[in-house]
């Protein structure tokens, strides 16, 4: 075994202020180059890089290692640091250098398969199969210490807030809402399952039956669903609940957090309180319930204009007639922005959200073009024109169908718009709150379903609409969202069993389906709960947000593919037929 140097300093913390010291570093060889009698060698761990210079003033022997190094070689080097005389700008330690005087070689390497670089563009799904050398890249290195110091600084914060770290089960009952879950079978209780969790929501709840008051936890929690950017198969939340609370306690907390975050983190004053904003307010201006304020190109509704009322151009016509919509987004000197050619791929991507077609109009200096010029005479198009309060140059984007199509496509629309004309400001963080959501909305089936889920309590006020129109109640709940966003979202829970049972009621759960479901947490209900809320953030998509990376693979360690498979150990992968007999499982092709 080669002898160990052992490290004084890491290699990206070194500056002018050492010069004269003797150092010792650790690290990996990022390029090494021969000029005769003197080596240079770049030195890399997860903190910088620092350049090392070797000359034929050292044994022959050492000079001659030196020689041999290649990339990705693992090194120790001892030296004395001094100023550069080339001096190199983009490195943080680009002022000095090592002059080495021993080197020991811990690990020879072969060419790596990626190059170990930030700006490289490498196919996703190599740099996940060779993930810990992707891992060696600065910017990687950067990330997850990024992770490492949000996670301590919400560790600290929330413990002077009160709270107590409490981990729960990772193997909990199967009950499935919305997602799948992932199941683990017995191997003591053959033919049953575990399922992994995808979320502590009962948990955390029984933890305020039992008198823990302020729960914490930075906890793994898993989906079977299919993936996006922003989405795994496992991921992290940073989980709360509260006992005495209403809604204004857990937001006044949370945004002591979110002040001191990006303070801390970001070094960025947010100024509290945050805006809130209504659901149905952000619906009617957004298209979404994660509005992203960055930027204007607020909806506007048409359907009491005279010029659409009495229309009959098909689209606009058939929308009113079967109790839709006719909204539009106006873009602020966007006419010469966006060709016929541009407006037409917008509209082809539109369609990923329901929508059939989108009319544009163009407003002229002398009146308005549009795609549907024939159904409309200047006048009806003023007045349409008028509501937007457009001008010259501006254009104008209308899609007309039933109320969610409209929303999430025009939502999608002024969105995608805005990072075309560059208005995605990521040095700009417009946090706000979303409240006062639905407790229910209708799925495909017509079916009665929980917008967040069924522990959600209803606005007190609204309780009676329960048995009369529950698709008008609304629920105490409410997101976190930044710039268009969702960061995290909670609510205040159901802490009645009488009331608990009439939602499962309300969404056609019996009394022996929620009994056999939750039937652990009602019984718990018995013994006297304390009203409580609580907040759960997604911890990956915060951190993604923070670093103004465009994915969560890029802010986790070893995140799978969009298979849901891990490249680097090549997971899921068969068992053997003894391990599946022991379980009592067949696998059938």
């Amino acid at each position: 075994m080669s002898k160990l140097l052992k490290r004084t300093h890491m290699c990206g913390v070194l500056t002018k202020e050492n010069i004269g010291e003797t150092v010792t570093l650790n690290g990996w060889v990022a390029k090494q180059r021969s000029l005769g009698s003197l080596i240079f060698a770049d030195l890399r761990d997860k903190t910088g890089i620092t350049q090392i210079v070797f000359d034929d003033t050292i044994p022959e022997e050492t000079f001659q290692l030196a020689e041999s190094l290649r990339s990705e070689y693992v090194i120790g080097v001892s030296g004395t640091v001094r100023e550069r005389s080339s001096k190199n700008p983009d490195l943080p330690t680009g002022d000095i250098e090592v002059l080495a005087t021993d080197l020991v070689l811990y690990s020879a390497a072969e060419t790596p398969p990626i190059y170990i670089k930030d700006d490289d563009n490498v196919d996703m799904n190599l740099r996940l199969k060779y993930r810990y050398l992707d891992l060696r890249k600065l910017k990687m290195q950067r990330n997850l210490t990024f992770r490492h110091n949000v996670c301590k600084l919400a560790r600290d914060y929330f413990d002077q807030q009160g709270f107590t770290e409490v981990e729960t089960p990772m193997l909990v009952r199967s009950t499935p809402e919305g997602a799948r879950d992932y199941l683990v079978p017995s191997r003591v209780n053959k033919g049953h399952f575990y399922a992994l969790p995808q979320s502590p929501q009962l948990f955390k709840q029984l933890l305020m039956v039992g008198g823990t008051d302020r729960y914490f936890q930075i906890v793994k929690c898993f989906r079977d669903e299919d993936l996006r950017a922003d989405r795994q198969p496992e991921f992290t939340q940073m989980d709360l609940e509260m006992s005495f609370v209403d809604q204004d306690d857990v937001i006044a907390i949370q945004e002591g957090f979110l002040q001191k975050l990006f303070r801390e983190m970001m070094g960025v004053e947010i100024s509290l309180p945050l805006p809130r904003i209504r659901y149905d307010e952000a619906m009617e201006r957004y298209g979404s319930d994660k509005p992203d304020t960055r930027f204007g190109f607020e909806l506007k509704c048409l359907n009491d204009t005279e010029a659409v009322k009495a229309t009959e151009f098909k689209v606009f016509r058939d929308a009113l007639d079967q109790g839709g919509d006719v909204r539009g987004i106006c873009i602020d000197g966007g006419s010469p922005e966006f060709s016929r050619k541009n407006i037409d791929k917008l509209t082809e991507e539109t369609k990923a959200y329901g929508a059939r077609g989108v009319v544009w109009i163009r407003v002229e200096e002398d009146g308005f073009k549009s795609s549907v010029n024939k159904f409309f005479t200047q006048e009806e198009f003023a007045e349409i024109v008028s509501v937007f309060d457009a001008k010259p140059k501006d254009l104008i984007l209308i899609v007309a169908d039933q109320p969610k199509v409209v929303f999430d496509s025009l939502g999608f629309l002024r969105r995608r718009i805005a990072g075309i004309l560059g208005l995605l400001d990521n040095t700009k963080f417009n946090l706000l709150w979303v409240v006062d959501f639905p407790m229910f909305e209708k799925n495909e089936e017509g079916e009665i379903t929980a917008m967040h889920h069924p522990f959600t309590h209803p606005k007190e006020e609204d309780i009676p609409l329960l048995d009369t129109d529950p698709l008008a109640v609304k629920a105490d709940a409410y997101d976190i969202v930044l710039n268009g966003v969702e960061m995290g979202g909670g609510s205040v829970r159901i802490h009645d069993r009488a009331l608990q049972q009439k939602m499962f009621d309300i969404l056609g759960i019996s009394k022996e389906e929620s009994q056999r479901k939750f039937g652990f947490l009602l019984e718990a209900f018995k013994y006297g709960t304390p009203p409580h809320a609580g907040l759960a953030y997604g911890l990956d998509r915060m951190i993604m947000l923070l670093t103004g990376e465009e994915s969560i693979r890029e802010v986790m360690a070893f995140p799978k593919n969009q298979n849901a498979q891990c490249l680097v150990s090549d997971a899921p992968n068969t068992v053997d037929d003894a391990q599946l007999e022991e379980l009592g499982i067949t696998v059938i092709e």
